[in-house]
């Protein structure tokens, strides 16, 4: 087994897990299998119980893992399925050797952090590097760590230790170091500075680290000269300096890397030069190529509780952007605050209030993500109403579709104190209640958590068309609530459908207005499966129903790829191809490929 070791240095936020993904489809393109490891030195044991204005969001995984977001940047960009052990934290760590000492397995000896906590990182490291991951037999040939927080940091020290130690064991040739760090650009001088990455090299040789590669963050390309005065100070060769310049796409960075020879430089490191081949980044080259062409906007409002950090709703955003590469769309993100919807807004902020007013309706389709606590529970359900009342089309996820249920029911059904049992215990009419298994006293690791079966009880609804006609799918789930089966034969009667469901019939799933162009709602998360070059289906309908393209995806059974519109010619975009950066444009108010109205905080 092979290691690639990907650390930060300077501040945080520089991108690591976008450079540690983009390295994996480097080597994957070399024709290596790649695994991925994600270390946070937190101390929680997972991400699942911090907020998303902390973390960002919290990815799921198969197994119900809930996990640190880059996870689900790797899982999309090498298109593999990872288990909870990718992501090790401090918690994790600390957790199995305490349990290991209560159950006397360490024979009496006091238990340090050096060597029980570096030993235990260590196994950790070579145990799960062995799981396949990409649905093949046998461990992956490179496994690329990456390695949270900034060098220097007070709680990665033991990480730092370990890996330090892990070198070592796994021996040249079986290790590569890079570091990924920032040169900024000084306005009043306009020149790029080296000492702050010169310190940060500095700091990780001092901890027993030594970078055989150096990516470097910065605004643009670096000079020869600047590249050459890191390759001096900080021992790494002249070609080993890579430049990791601003993109408006991070589908860029894989391109980047190749054309600086990237790849090279970790295969002499790994001393598979002689193994891997030259690689083949055909689809990544075709799909910036059409991404740079894409020019008819699709507008979508995402009504949310965290529009404050657009990293909340990652998974959504990059299921929306998939979803309108496929269908030749320029996305643009209307990020609208549920609570500017309510009417105590019009009061208080009037200004506001009509602003997120003009949005929503200036939109061609209609996103509630899931979420979790009761604020801005009514304006996602003025959202839902309104999208229903006005025939756009709209996406309930996980909460999104509890709040359908709960509009429909108020609305339609005329309950109008119909509620869920989260926001109104004594609702007379419950129609999103807790479920039985749930337990209200531990919130980490207690919900539905993971994959799980769907079964489609109405053959031709919509949603059963965008999946290929499939009788049942597998989608992720995170939820304590479900819609009360109780009350399900009085929404039918009324003409909400419930066409997915669990196993046992009685857990809804997806539903949908068949009298609706495109009105939907799923229980679970389908973002979270949702890759660059196979859209999630539902995100798939919403985005072509919103482009007035449903009608022909839904005859080819969900398969956007059939289709043949704008910038496209038998299947191949009418574009020149992506050379050594020149496609490459700044675009003001781009969000990794998003448009934004700028309400959230860019990354």
């Amino acid at each position: 087994m092979k290691y690639v070791l990907v650390t930060g240095g300077v501040v945080s936020g520089l991108g690591k897990g976008v450079t540690a993904s983009s390295i994996g489809v480097l080597l994957k393109a070399c024709g290596l299998r790649v695994t991925s490891i994600k270390i946070d030195p937190y101390l929680n044991t997972d991400a699942g119980t911090m907020s998303p204005f902390e973390h960002g969001e919290v990815f799921v995984l198969d197994d119900g893992g809930e996990v640190d977001l880059d996870l689900g940047n790797y899982e999309r960009f090498l298109d593999v399925k990872l288990t909870r052990d990718n992501n090790i934290t401090t918690g994790k760590i600390y957790q199995s050797v305490l349990e290991k000492e209560r159950r006397g397995d360490y024979l009496g000896n006091t238990v340090q952090v050096v060597p029980h906590i570096t030993d235990a990182i260590q196994e950790w490291i070579e145990r799960v590097a062995m799981i396949p991951v990409d649905g093949k037999e046998g461990p992956a040939d490179v496994c690329v760590i990456e390695l949270g927080g900034t060098i220097g940091d007070i709680e990665s020290m033991p990480f730092i230790e370990a890996l330090g130690q892990f070198s070592y064991h796994v021996g040249p040739g079986n290790f590569c170091l890079i570091h990924v760090s920032l040169v900024p650009v000084l306005n009043v001088v306009g020149e790029q500075k080296t000492k702050p990455t010169q310190h940060s090299v500095r700091g990780l040789r001092g901890l027993g680290l030594t970078p055989n590669i150096l990516a470097c963050r910065s605004t643009k390309a670096l000079n020869e000269n600047v590249k050459a005065k890191l390759s001096q100070f900080c021992h790494v060769p002249a070609e080993n300096v890579v430049t990791l310049y601003d993109v408006p796409n991070i589908w860029y960075i894989p391109l980047l890397l190749r054309d600086q020879k990237a790849h090279e430089a970790i295969l002499k490191a790994l001393k598979l030069l002689g193994v891997a081949r030259e690689p083949d980044l055909q689809d990544w080259i075709t799909r910036t190529r059409v991404y740079d062409v894409l020019l008819e906007p699709v507008k979508i409002a995402m009504v949310g509780k965290y529009t404050g950090l657009s990293d909340s709703y990652l998974s959504v955003l990059k299921a929306l952007l998939h979803a309108s590469v496929a269908c030749r769309r320029k996305l643009v993100v209307e990020w609208v605050a549920a609570g500017d919807l309510e009417d105590v807004t019009a009061k208080e902020a009037p200004d506001v209030y009509k602003n997120a007013w003009n949005l929503l309706k200036g939109s061609d389709g209609v996103v509630v993500p899931g979420g979790f606590g009761d604020r801005g529970v009514q304006g996602k359900i003025i959202a839902a109403k309104y999208a229903r009342e006005n025939k756009v089309p709209f996406l309930g996820i996980c909460l999104g579709m509890q709040i359908a249920v709960i509009e429909f029911a108020q609305s339609v059904l005329g309950l109008d104190d119909a509620n869920s049992t989260e926001f109104d215990p004594q609702t007379s009419h419950p129609c999103v209640i807790f479920m039985p298994e749930g337990s209200k006293t531990h919130m980490g690791g207690t919900m539905r958590l993971g994959s799980r079966r769907t079964y489609f009880k109405v053959p031709n609804c919509k949603s059963a068309k965008l999946y290929g006609n499939a009788s049942f799918v597998d989608e992720r789930h995170r939820h304590r609530y479900e819609v009360n089966p109780d009350m399900v034969p009085q929404f039918e009667n009324a003409g909400l459908s419930f066409v997915g469901r669990d196993e046992t019939g009685q857990r809804m799933e997806v539903i949908e207005l068949p009298s609706h162009p495109y009105f939907v709602g799923a229980q679970f998360h389908p973002e979270f499966k949702s890759r660059p070059g196979k859209p999630s289906a539902l995100f798939l309908g919403l985005i072509a129903a919103a482009s007035g393209q449903l009608d022909a995806v839904l005859q080819n059974y969900g398969h956007a790829s059939k289709l043949l519109p704008n910038g496209m010619s038998n299947g191949k975009p009418t574009v020149k191809p992506y050379q050594n950066g020149n496609a490459i444009k700044s675009s003001n108010g781009s969000l990794n490929g998003v448009y934004s109205n700028g309400n959230g905080v860019h990354y």
